[in-house]
């Protein structure tokens, strides 16, 4: 049997924090002539390491395996995401006060959806991203964009050319990373001695308090508390001092890090978080093993009522061909015969099968020719967004659900 150690201290990860069993990378979407083709699926077991708390998935993938040329994310997608881009934007220019002398680093940068906001004010930046399509989607945006995966060899190779970041940015990609250490190590070799790192990342204490359980999914490499990631950064000689709570993604975290001995000063917050993280139970190991229970009691309740709107005759669709998504229909064996098709607003996706299940992913045009009863929100993170968006069919009967992180109808 393999042993697993943890990305981050080594020490040996003998505890199971979630198996979701065996399925495909949930961005990998498939052509309708590959299903004559074998398709690749990799364990999708996720083990707690008892040190450090670093939650994590095991070694069986990569990141050139998940992150390939044609991914097909682009975070423009939603309207969403780019407003809460546009409002970070305005927020740190006028905190750290950037300007046309500053430099701005974004790591996983994808389609230029948030950088295109500092061309725009004329400060100078690099997006720094990984796969093909979503950096030449940012070039041709204006935002300058480096094709490349970011770690300390090219933070150091960077900073040598560049003279080092005032402001580095990293909105969920901290978790997508499979070197951490790395990863943080090229962040402190690029950052300026007072500059400023500000990373997004789903707060590992909301997906378990609420059963986020389709979080999870392989190019997910770590679940992040706050304690956790502070140990990281001090082995980088980072140190965090301040975070705020974000409602993204069922419940985010944003936190500002900076040099050990930079001048920023440690807000309240970091103590409040950490000590929430500790009444909570993070520090002690029977608050990951009992995960796995409540994931396959969402996943049974869920499957049940797809299984009442067919006994009962109801017409439903999917809405957004998302990661998270695939992760549930995955885990609980969702086929065609539940959920006939999915409507996603990405081009890139549309003509193209889910991972897995195989469900075909439509323009969202086909909601209104078919006018289905139901149509369930796959992210449902964004259900508020995309409700509103169905208005039209909402007004006529149509039902808008959310399956996770518990059945709702909206």
């Amino acid at each position: 049997m393999t042993q697993h150690h943890c990305r981050h201290c080594g020490a040996p990860l003998s505890h199971i924090f979630a198996d979701l069993g065996f399925a495909p990378p949930s961005n990998a979407y498939r052509a309708p002539e590959d299903l004559n083709r074998p398709e690749t699926t990799f364990p999708l077991r996720v083990r707690v390491c008892d040190q450090c708390f670093l939650v994590q998935t095991e070694d069986f993938t990569d990141a050139e395996t998940l992150f390939s040329a044609d991914y097909a994310y682009f975070s423009s997608t939603s309207k969403g995401w780019l407003a809460h881009a546009a409002s970070y934007c305005a927020m740190v220019t006028d905190r750290f006060g950037l300007d046309g002398s500053s430099f701005v680093v974004e790591l996983a940068s994808n389609d230029g959806y948030l950088l295109k906001n500092f061309v725009a004010e004329q400060v100078h930046c690099l997006g720094i991203e990984p796969t093909a399509r979503a950096a030449a989607a940012a070039e041709a945006c204006g935002v300058p964009t480096l094709q490349r995966f970011f770690g300390k060899e090219l933070g150091v190779s960077l900073a040598a050319e560049g003279g080092g970041a005032d402001l580095i940015i990293g909105n969920n990609v901290y978790a997508h990373v499979p070197d951490i250490n790395d990863f943080t190590s090229g962040i402190a070799a690029l950052l300026k001695p007072q500059g400023v790192v500000t990373l997004e990342f789903p707060h590992l204490m909301r997906l378990v308090e609420f059963t986020q359980f389709d979080t999870i999914y392989h190019e997910h490499f770590s679940y992040l508390s706050l304690s956790t990631v502070a140990k990281i950064f001090a082995r980088c000689g980072l140190r965090i001092f301040d975070v705020e709570e974000l409602p993204t993604h069922g419940g985010s975290l944003r936190v500002f890090g900076c040099f050990a001995g930079a001048d920023h000063a440690t807000a309240a917050s970091v103590n409040r978080i950490l000590s929430e993280e500790i009444s909570r139970g993070m520090q002690g190991i029977n608050f990951y093993t009992g995960f796995q229970p409540r994931i396959e009691a969402q996943k049974n309740a869920a499957l049940q009522f797809l299984l009442d709107l067919r006994k009962y005759g109801k017409t439903v669709a999917g809405y957004g061909a998302a990661a998270k998504g695939n992760t549930f229909l995955n885990y609980a064996g969702i086929k065609r015969d539940l959920l006939p098709f999915v409507c996603d607003a990405a081009p890139a996706k549309q003509g193209r099968l889910l991972p897995g299940s195989h469900i075909p992913i439509f323009s969202p045009d086909v909601l209104t020719e078919t006018r289905p009863d139901y149509v369930v929100v796959l992210p449902w993170n964004i259900a508020a967004e995309v409700r509103f968006q169905l208005s039209d069919l909402v007004d006529t009967g149509t039902r808008v659900v959310t399956l996770m992180p518990e059945v709702k109808v909206h």
